[in-house]
């Protein structure tokens, strides 16, 4: 029999996490208190006794909990919850009980916005729904998995996104920052005569000419004697002087591609549609669409943030610049998984535009204290670039937030002897391999699984290896992805697998999962892995914007990894632990089977389907189906 003392246990220790302060069967505030004392669901007058309250923000919380799934709701009709003059509805089912709650608060304090949650279950199968609740009426939200948008800082933002509908303001930035991208691609294309993979080197040279103090816009004069793009590629050569871009090899490895700027004959010639050189009017954009309006109306990092949505639209489909960039939420997502800390050694050999080296950083330096900083920027992030363009957007890109001095360098990993790798006693290694290169003859070692084999036989031993590529590669069909795989499991751990949304590379036509490993640890045959279906991330595709992030994304994100690191269990829907060999498809999918305990009306459904379906051969004439063959 169901134990709702266990179901209280479980919604207090999500509360615990969410870092929500509550307090079981009533309230600590006076005003709720005395609304309780006449607030009994049976209707008596007497005392009420929810199971939970809590105050975040200006809103009340308020919880009632049912052992039984079946004891979830009594609905009136599709949406809407009966609560009529019986009292067995409010009595006997979770989001009654607490919309009935809610109502005696409104009715009866001051407080008149209020989240009411039905919540049934157990910490396996649970269902945990919300409803606002004011005085004019109600609202039922979907379910969530814990109560993380309900924590102080979280809940406004949830209130005018999933309650009022409204457009959150980092959509409103991200359209904006889109649609000036987008400008800017067709003036470098029209003005300029720029081709997809210079236009993001022009974008740097300029970015980086602006953050030099002793560079104007009023310098640009379009001088033969000596023309804009030479003065802007002697203020970026200052520049990274200045902010000390280490070794000095790669300032001039970074500064040879920017040789753009002032060769080419184009940028530099006055142009009568626009009565200045395409160098002056693309700086006078950036200066005043990013630099003074972007920047100034935001706390956050908008110009790496443009910077990074630049590049994305300049090859993010994958068929321009050939790179296929990884969205920050999952370089976010990487950290997280690995755990990652200050004393990390971090490594991305097919590093791009840096964009894992940058999360990896900033979280490092968010947990570090004053003393360790310079030296996780001179010592702790390392990247590998094959493309000289790339690798000199990658460094760039790590100048803006802030560093110079990461051991970046511009080498063809799969080139490099993984014992001279292992030398860096890299702890942590993020990867998103350049995909789909392993298909042609003679091509078996670009393949991706095999990019994975070669980062985790560069690791220090125990060192944590997250990286994201196509299911496909977890499929591991051909003979060779077998052998491969095999080969790993022989000399490292597989950890798990997580099935991402399938627009997580929104346009690209990718399904990705994430993959974690621990290196030179041998695969035991006893080991459970975690294989988790994380498609339903809380990510949207909006129009004109793409994939953008819903406040249901927090409380996702917060399930994903309570589960991974935690292990908190979670249905076999989500997550799936087993055991597994190398022949096996390393995804979700590949080992998933339904836990649920079927209904009543489930056996009875069933069993109506199949006499219907005898019935009707019957009627056709084919009842020798049911005969007991001799």
């Amino acid at each position: 029999m169901a134990n709702e003392k266990k179901t209280d246990f479980f919604i207090g220790k999500l509360l615990d996490l969410a870092k929500i302060k509550f307090t079981p069967n009533g309230s600590d505030i006076k005003e709720i208190q005395d609304a309780l004392k006449t607030a009994s669901k049976k209707g008596t007058g007497k005392v009420g006794f929810p199971e939970f309250t809590a105050k975040s923000k200006d809103f009340i919380i308020v919880i009632e909990d049912k052992a039984d799934i079946e004891k979830q709701v009594d609905y009136k009709d599709e949406e809407r919850i009966e609560l009529s003059t019986t009292t067995k509805s409010k009595t006997d089912y979770a989001e009654n009980g607490a919309l009935h709650y809610a109502n005696e608060i409104i009715k009866k304090t001051s407080f008149k916005k209020v989240f009411a949650f039905g919540c049934s279950g157990d910490e396996k199968h649970h269902i945990i729904r919300p409803i606002f609740v004011n005085e004019k009426s109600y609202k039922l939200l979907q379910p969530v998995e814990n109560f993380e948008n309900f924590f102080e800082n979280n809940i406004e933002k949830y209130y005018r996104e999933q309650v009022l509908e409204e457009t959150p303001s980092e959509t409103l930035e991200l359209e904006d920052i889109i649609k000036k991208s987008s400008e800017l691609h067709e003036y470098l294309r029209n003005y300029g005569q720029l081709g997809d993979s210079e236009k993001p080197l022009v974008v740097s040279a300029i970015l980086l000419a602006l953050r030099e103090q002793s560079f104007t816009l009023s310098s640009l004069t379009g001088d033969d004697l000596k023309t804009d793009g030479q003065k802007i590629y002697d203020a970026l050569s200052t520049h990274m002087t200045r902010v000390k871009v280490k070794p000095e090899t790669k300032k001039e490895q970074v500064l040879s591609q920017f040789n753009v700027v002032k060769n080419r004959t184009t940028l530099n010639q006055v142009d009568e549609r626009l009565a200045k050189t395409p160098l002056k009017y693309f700086a006078e954009f950036l200066q005043k669409n990013v630099y003074e309006t972007i920047a100034e109306n935001s706390n956050e990092d908008v110009l790496g943030r443009f910077y990074g949505e630049f590049i994305r639209y300049s090859g993010g489909d994958g068929q321009t610049l050939g790179v296929v960039l990884t969205p920050s939420h999952i370089t976010e997502l990487f950290c997280d998984l690995a755990d990652i800390k200050p004393t990390d050694n971090v490594f991305d050999p097919c590093c791009g535009t840096g964009g894992f080296l940058i999360t990896a950083m900033n979280k490092m330096l968010k947990q570090a204290k004053p003393s360790e900083k310079e030296i996780i920027k001179a010592e702790k992030i390392h990247g590998i670039e094959i493309r000289e363009d790339m690798f000199a957007i990658a460094t760039t890109n790590m100048i803006f937030r802030g560093d110079g001095k990461s051991n970046l360098i511009k080498n063809d990993f799969l080139k490099r002897k993984t014992e001279k790798i292992r030398e860096n006693n890299y702890s942590v290694g993020f990867m998103n391999p350049p995909y789909s290169q392993g298909k042609g003859k003679d091509t078996a070692h670009l393949s991706e699984i095999n990019f994975i084999n070669h980062l985790l036989d560069g690791l220090a031993d125990g060192g944590r290896c997250v990286v994201i590529v196509p299911q496909s590669t977890m499929g591991g069909n051909k003979k060779e992805d077998k052998q491969i795989k095999k080969r790993i499991l022989e000399n490292h751990t597989l950890e798990g697998v997580i099935t991402l949304n399938k627009e997580t590379f929104y346009g690209v036509g990718t399904n990705p999962c994430i993959a974690v490993f621990t290196a030179h640890k041998p695969h035991s045959e006893k080991k459970y892995c975690k294989f988790v279906n994380f498609e339903n991330d809380g990510f949207e595709v909006r129009k004109h914007v793409g994939l953008v992030e819903t406040e249901r994304a927090k409380e996702r994100k917060a399930h994903l990894i309570n589960c991974w690191l935690h292990d908190a269990p979670a249905e076999s829907k989500f997550l799936v632990k087993t055991t597994i060999s190398a022949e096996d498809e390393w995804l979700h999918s590949f080992y998933y089977f339904n836990d649920e305990i079927p209904k009543e009306e489930d056996f009875d459904k069933t069993i109506a389907d199949y006499l219907s379906f005898e019935f009707n051969m019957i009627v056709q004439g084919r009842e020798y189906l049911f005969k007991n063959a001799e």
